[in-house]
């Protein structure tokens, strides 16, 4: 009888991809995945560290699985809580059987062998702090996670940015960027089961390369996915670094139809001395230079970022700073977040820490001030006819995404009738609403410009 595992997988996209990955090679090795923890032999649990919300649902997913139990049953946790806390991730969940770390997700199977054979109340555990996240040792495993006609890629994983916030080099270590060749393969691969959108992720995209001596890696990397697979409808990018956003690259994106005219570069604040503060790049002049440059390269172009609000000694005057830098820069899409206190990061060491009170007051303005900034690029869009991956279907409305529109993160197109998923189809946009836009389908495509991206 074949042994089972439930995998629960928390966090980002990126997390998607090492459960993916874990997932294959249990496959591979006699496993079978199950939807039901009662069915399962293995409870494995992804976790995410990131921030303090995050650990807290990490914990409570695996506390109230280690409460439902079976006696034969092993309870795992696999990920960045597991590689930041280790032994301490025990203490908070009495029962858990085993503590893998990110950094060697590839053990997996061998480390769910040697729990399963154990007959210690301890949990075994598996976190090399010198173990790499990404390379030659991924045991064939695809780094990639699907979601209809999407796929996530993973090109590089950890970060050598020194973000004063960040535990991701805690958790992950220092930027490892991925062979191109195994990147080229599995996009190859994806295009050949009929993917019609790539996503390429990483802590840092523009950073891709830099370790493997690769000048302008990730413009490199775009020119050879799209030779390499060019029936892909789209090749998206997601998470640029401030500064790191090359003349190579923007010529890139506009050389290669396939390329979205997408671009994420979470910015994280628009005063100087906060960026400062942050250890982020604090150029606000770069800002204004490149994305002009890119409106101008690539007219169409639609711009994702985020913000943390209450960073240790925001003053009013650095808020209102980024109030009146982000009503100027008038990006397509804005995430706002509260800034969360993290001890074992520099900021965790700074003084003035924002009340929350005043954070979530922060919060709240910039993005009601957002909200209307998005309601009027959105309205730019009425008129025109975009190209749609339809993603599903519900009470006679269907749901796609345009070019304008990363998974999970950003708006929808919703359709009058059924169209079926995963079809890529012209639709008129013919209104407009704060973060989606509605639209028909033309009766003759011919009816109006169909703009391709």
């Amino acid at each position: 009888m074949r042994k089972s595992y439930y995998l629960l997988s928390l966090g980002c996209s990126k997390n998607t991809v090492d459960s993916e990955s874990m997932a294959r090679l249990l496959n591979s090795s006699g496993y079978k995945g199950v939807d039901s923890p009662d069915r399962a032999d293995v409870l494995l649990v992804n976790t995410c560290g990131f921030i303090g919300p995050a650990r807290d649902e990490s914990i409570r997913n695996l506390r109230e699985l280690a409460d439902g139990k079976r006696k034969n049953q092993q309870l795992i946790a696999a990920g960045c809580l597991s590689q930041l806390w280790g032994p301490r991730l025990a203490e908070e969940v009495p029962g858990l059987d085993g503590i893998i770390g990110t950094r060697r997700w590839m053990d997996i199977v061998d480390f769910i062998d040697t729990v399963r054979g154990r007959s210690k109340p301890m949990p075994a555990y598996h976190i090399p702090e010198d173990a790499v996240t990404v390379g030659e040792d991924e045991r064939g495993a695809m780094r990639t996670a699907l979601q209809g006609a999407s796929a996530y890629i993973k090109i590089a994983d950890g970060c050598r940015r020194p973000c004063a916030f960040c535990t991701i080099p805690a958790i992950k270590g220092t930027m490892k960027s991925r062979q191109p060749q195994l990147i080229l393969d599995e996009a190859r691969t994806l295009a050949d089961g009929g993917m019609r959108e790539l996503i390429l992720i990483a802590q840092d995209l523009t950073d891709y390369g830099s370790d493997l001596g690769i000048k302008d890696g990730l413009a490199t990397l775009l020119k050879d996915i799209c030779t390499t697979a060019p029936e892909l409808d789209w090749v998206r990018l997601m998470y640029a670094y401030p500064g790191a956003v090359t003349d190579t690259l923007i010529e890139t994106m506009v050389q290669y139809p396939q390329i979205c005219h997408y671009l994420d570069i979470p910015l994280q604040h628009g005063h100087p001395a906060t960026l400062r503060r942050m250890r982020r790049p604090s150029n606000i002049d770069w800002v204004h230079r490149t994305i002009a440059k890119m409106r101008t390269a690539l007219p169409d172009l639609c711009v994702r970022t985020t913000y943390i609000v209450g960073f240790p000694g925001e003053t009013d005057e650095e808020f209102k700073t980024l109030m009146d830098f982000n009503a100027e820069m008038q990006f397509d899409r804005v995430g706002v977040f509260t800034y969360s206190y993290e001890a074992n990061t520099p900021s965790g060491a700074l003084p003035d820490q924002v009340p929350e009170d005043v954070k979530e007051a922060r919060r709240d303005a910039l993005m009601a001030q957002q909200q209307q900034i998005s309601l009027t690029r959105n309205q730019q869009q009425v008129g025109k006819t975009l190209t749609t991956l339809i993603e599903g279907y519900d009470k006679g409305l269907s749901f796609g995404r345009t070019y304008r529109d990363a998974p999970e993160v950003d708006g929808l197109v919703i359709i009058d009738g059924h169209i079926p998923i995963g079809e890529m189809v012209p639709v008129h946009i013919d209104g407009a609403l704060e973060y989606d836009l509605t639209g028909s389908v033309p009766t003759d495509p011919r009816d109006s410009k169909l703009i391709v991206l």
